[in-house]
């Protein structure tokens, strides 16, 4: 049984934790419920930005106090933004609970955005920027993501591009900071060795001047393109490719059979496309299957690498899986592996702080409520032949498919006759 526990401050800041007496670690974070989705196109960066520049000073802390005050104590301090969240966590042992709240807290309280780090940090962030344009599986999902929510936040890269970053001045970073940063758009969330009153306590001492704001932000329903692109870029050696198909949101009752069926698909060494693409077939050291859901939409795509000349050949293989799914139904030995596997990769990630204190705060924004494991492995063991049938019918559609083809093409032709399936 999971002990967890919820608290709202009179501001509307929630406070979740999750007791785990047999270990000695604590891992805090704090989210905010919005991400780079919920940016406009001119600002499209900003939150991961701003990520960054807390980090760079405070009222009562300078960059290099924040990195020693973590590091001096043997903990970890992390953040990152996603594109429906933002996450500042950090893990410690249990006795620096308050000293790693403390620093924590300061972070999203009272950074200064000055000026000269705000040109540094755009500087790093720049070349962050050209890194990750030099790096094949980054540049491959962000065609494959641009194209697929066309003209939608969801499509426009996390990090920013060069141009809109470089056009972030500090008023707008502090005017973005001051309306997405607030209590009722936060969630504290902690699990391992500590006790829920003291960190509601924690909470309430540092967070208590912090006045609830409606978040009002631009965040349209999306709609999904089945777009084919073809990007040649002759430095590479391999072709990537990326396919893709709509699929359910987070919170849509089917979505426990699209995670069976996506692992079955792809989700593993004994998966469908490994064992045809990889060891039988020997077409790619690389290739599986995944799903990218949001709170109103989603994706499941197949990710492959592979050479040139068996580039074709593999879309083909791919498709033909497709194929399969809609037109055969798994049988109970098959159905029987991908639960287990599901299921057993679920526990295993449970038994951090870290997984867990993420799964706090992820299943409360999007859900408002926890599911006990229990009740997760019995809607996974719930699906059924038939519901897979189903679903590959109502997603593995030809006009449907979104295909990123992206390195050294050499006159490669994919057309949507080859997607039929």
């Amino acid at each position: 049984m999971r002990n967890i526990q919820k608290a709202i401050l009179p501001n509307g800041l929630a406070v979740l934790t999750e007791s785990m007496p047999h270990v000695r670690s604590v891992s805090v974070g704090i989210w905010l419920g919005t991400g780079s989705r919920q940016e406009q196109p001119e600002r499209n960066g900003i939150s991961h930005f701003i990520e960054h520049m807390v980090f760079k000073g405070t009222k009562t802390r300078t960059a290099e106090q924040i990195a020693r005050s973590v590091d001096s104590i043997g903990g970890h301090l992390d953040a990152f933004t996603a594109k429906e969240c933002v996450s500042f966590n950090a893990i410690v042992l249990d006795e620096h609970l308050e000293t790693v709240f403390d620093v924590l807290s300061d972070l999203v309280l009272h950074p200064l955005f000055q000026q000269e780090e705000i040109s540094r940090e755009r500087s790093v962030i720049l070349e962050e920027i050209k890194s990750e344009e030099d790096n094949p599986d980054y540049l491959l999902h962000e065609i494959f993501t641009q194209n697929f929510w066309k003209g939608h936040a969801l499509g426009k890269p996390i990090l920013g591009t060069r141009e809109t970053v470089g056009r972030l001045k500090q008023d707008v970073i502090r005017e973005q900071f001051a309306r997405i940063y607030r209590p009722n758009n936060m969630v504290i969330s902690a699990a391992g060795h500590l006790e829920h009153s003291r960190l509601v306590q924690l909470a309430e001492q540092r967070f208590h001047s912090l006045k609830k704001q409606e978040v009002h932000l631009p965040d349209p329903q999306p709609a999904t393109h089945s777009r084919i692109t073809l990007r040649n870029k002759k430095s590479l050696e391999q072709v990537y490719l990326c396919l893709g198909v709509p699929s359910y949101s987070l919170s849509h009752d089917g979505r426990y059979a699209c995670y069976v069926l996506n692992t079955l698909l792809g989700g593993g060494m004994s998966s469908r496309l490994f064992q045809n693409i990889r060891e039988r077939q020997g077409l790619a050291y690389s290739v599986f299957s995944d799903l990218v859901p949001y709170k109103d939409t989603g994706c499941l795509f197949v990710y492959a690498a592979t050479s040139p000349e068996t580039a074709a050949q593999v879309v083909r293989s791919i498709v033909q899986e497709f194929r399969e799914l809609k037109e055969n139904a798994v049988d109970a030995e098959e159905l029987r592996r991908a639960k287990d596997h599901l299921k057993g990769s679920l526990m295993l990630s449970l038994e951090s702080t870290g997984s867990r204190m993420s799964s706090l705060a992820r299943q409360y924004m999007n859900f408002g409520k926890f599911f006990t494991l229990d009740e997760i492995i019995a809607k996974i063991e719930a699906v059924t032949a038939e519901d897979l049938i189903e679903i590959a019918r109502k997603f593995f559609r030809t006009d449907d498919i979104a295909l990123t083809v992206l390195g050294r093409l050499d006159g490669l032709k994919i057309g949507r006759e080859m997607l039929v399936c």
